[in-house]
């Protein structure tokens, strides 16, 4: 089936998590993704633990399945030739480099634009292209903490804490997903090309500040950490079943009262310190403590089969374990084995965009070190044989 994005290609100067996530979604859409890997040692997230039986990085086959690795050496004069003969033919550039090393490779967008008025030039850096920290080296930790996410994230008596997930990383690579198609589809009805400039703290603190700005702007006061509570919703916990942990929310005044009657707790039906959002968080610790008591004495199932008749909002909290056997999850096709060439089969996550004539197709193993040496410098390029073992010797390719 044809991806969305068939016909585009991608050339992908990106490692580590963040530019190779980017590029996982666009491959998964459609478009051809031309990997560029130093020659010695590739990408570092290939020998990023875990490592599969076959020798492989688990998280790197993730990141990468269904795209083309080359092998090139763009610190030299005669590499950087060659990005650039790469670079015309494409339609979009990526990278994740600190700010500044595209520039001394002379692959900088003002560089290159040139070779390409209509390139999508996409750039993914801890903290972009300007103001005073954009020099500043970064890895999805630094931008939780410099984007005020740890912050608050975590409880009052415990440190400020990370996501679990590489949370900036990945946000970082979405969000330059979508600037790429933006740029495509500008590009579409003007025939420019234009610059992308993605930050992961700007990245972290737009979801951060969706709600800490207003209490502070409010208050004059930062939001602190407060757990698995929400700061403007009451009741809203994780809570300690018998047998595990479960999560209620309740917003509206109608779910506020059927959970007082699921609760057996009428009382609390028409109570005025209970009947807006505003009182209930006045009351915070008594409500949440009344609901905490009722869920202790029950297992998650239990509440779950009667959170679920009273339609109210609830879940139980899943591991990575009861997640790849859960069946709804497989219904989705969210886990799906790829066949790598040297690993064989590894489960991994399946593709979200469930388009209905041109769906997410993430099927497509990841490429070992220079694999498509030869199609993209023969087929596309049109080098000779003798031409590439020319390269090879010289250790260019």
């Amino acid at each position: 089936m044809t991806g969305a994005l068939s016909g585009v290609r991608v050339v992908d100067f990106s490692r580590m998590y963040a530019g190779p996530y980017c590029s996982m979604i666009l491959r998964e859409l459609g478009a051809e993704v031309i990997k560029i890997e130093f020659r010695e040692s590739g990408d570092a997230c290939r020998t990023i633990p875990p490592i599969t039986d076959g020798g492989e990085g688990y998280i790197f086959s993730i990141l990468n399945r269904g795209k083309k690795s080359i092998t090139l050496e763009m610190r030299d004069i005669e590499g950087q030739k060659i990005a650039r003969e790469l670079i015309r033919k494409s339609d979009v550039l990526l990278e994740n480099f600190t700010p500044g090393v595209m520039d001394r490779l002379n692959l900088g967008w003002d560089d290159v634009s040139r070779l390409n008025p209509k390139l999508i030039y996409a750039s993914l850096s801890g903290f972009g292209q300007t103001g005073p920290n954009a020099g500043r080296a970064a890895y999805d930790t630094v931008a939780q903490a410099m984007g005020g996410l740890m912050s608050v994230t975590g409880f009052p008596e415990n440190p400020p804490t990370k996501c679990g997930p590489a949370i900036a990383d990945l946000s970082g690579g979405a969000s330059t997903v979508i600037a790429i198609l933006a740029a495509l589809q500008h590009r579409n009805s003007s025939g420019q090309g234009q610059r992308v400039d993605i930050s992961l703290q700007d990245c972290i603190w737009l979801i951060t500040a969706v709600e800490t700005i207003a209490p502070f702007v409010l208050s004059g006061h930062s939001p602190g950490r407060i757990g698995n509570m929400h700061p403007s919703i009451v009741p809203w916990n994780n809570y300690h079943a018998k047998d595990g942990y479960i999560v209620l929310c309740v917003v509206t005044i109608g779910q506020w009262q059927k959970l007082a009657e699921v609760i057996d707790r009428p009382d609390l039906i028409e109570d005025p310190d209970t009947l807006s959002l505003a009182s209930r968080i006045q009351h915070r610790e008594e409500l949440d403590s009344i609901v905490a008591d009722w869920v202790k004495d029950r297992t998650v199932a239990d509440i779950q089969r009667i959170m679920d008749e009273a339609s109210l909002p609830c879940a139980p909290v899943m591991d990575t374990e009861k997640l790849v056997s859960d069946p709804h999850i497989l219904s989705r096709r969210m886990v799906v084995d790829v066949e790598q060439m040297i690993s064989g089969s590894l489960k991994m996550p399946g593709s979200v965009f469930k388009l209905s004539a041109t769906p997410g197709d993430p099927s497509a193993p990841a490429p070992f070190l220079g694999e498509h040496n030869s199609e993209i410098y023969g087929s596309l390029l049109g080098y000779s044989e003798a031409k590439i073992e020319e390269l090879i010797g010289k250790e260019i390719i």
